[in-house]
């Protein structure tokens, strides 16, 4: 009897996998301090926006001032597009999405909001995912699977044959959560099964999943 496992979705968090966006964050969140007069972000706080929403990470960045609302209206009328171009995108990611894109749907799973689309865009990555969430697409972002939930009922999938590929502990929090699988993108600190360091292992690992001699129930 064949029981080898199916993976039907392959599912990328944004930050930290598809782009290093370190940089393209801090200039971001630093740009609306200066608006303010305020000094720009120290290391806990670039580590707090590189994984949450841009609401909470306003909210982080600004506690103890007067500004926080005054911030959030600045960011909400900002055009986020000229910092798109200190996004660095992975190294061999295309190459992997249209490897992926015949027999495996592909989505997108992020804390961002209204600059998903434009990052995908100019990039020209769009067009390789059949469903993008974002943080205005739930009512609970992540950690919280409701955007894992939403592609699994899109692809009309149970949660085991579906990988969420991420880099932060918010995102292994997530796949826990969903029931997904998951794999820890450049992140040896996470108590995670499968871990790649570069696009080009992710093909291996998945096969790696597939394979039920490397399937250990009860782990991701």
């Amino acid at each position: 009897m064949n029981t080898k496992k199916k993976l039907s979705a392959v599912i990328f968090d944004c930050d930290g996998v598809m782009f290093d966006s370190l940089q393209a964050n801090i200039n971001f969140y630093n740009h609306i301090l200066a608006h303010f007069d305020l000094p720009p972000m120290d290391a806990k706080a670039v580590d707090f926006v590189h994984m949450h929403t841009a609401d909470e990470s306003v909210r982080f960045i600004f506690q103890g001032t007067p500004y926080t609302e005054e911030a959030q209206a600045f960011r909400g009328q900002m055009d986020y597009r000229p910092f798109i171009k200190d996004m660095v995108i992975e190294p061999g990611l295309k190459e992997l999405l249209k490897s992926l894109k015949p027999q495996s749907g592909l989505a997108v799973a992020t804390n961002r909001s209204v600059t998903i689309g434009d990052v995908l865009k100019v990039n020209g990555l769009s067009d390789f995912f059949d469903i993008v969430v974002s943080s205005l697409d739930v009512q609970r972002p992540k950690p919280h699977p409701e955007a894992i939930s939403k592609i699994l009922a899109y692809f009309r999938i149970p949660p085991e044959q579906a990988v969420y590929v991420g880099d932060s502990v918010v995102d292994y929090e997530t796949a826990k959560a969903a029931g997904v699988y998951f794999v820890s993108y450049r992140n040896d600190d996470l108590d995670a099964l499968y871990k790649a360091e570069s696009m080009m292992e992710i093909e291996t690992i998945l096969q790696k999943i597939e394979n039920p001699e490397n399937f250990i129930p009860g782990m991701i």
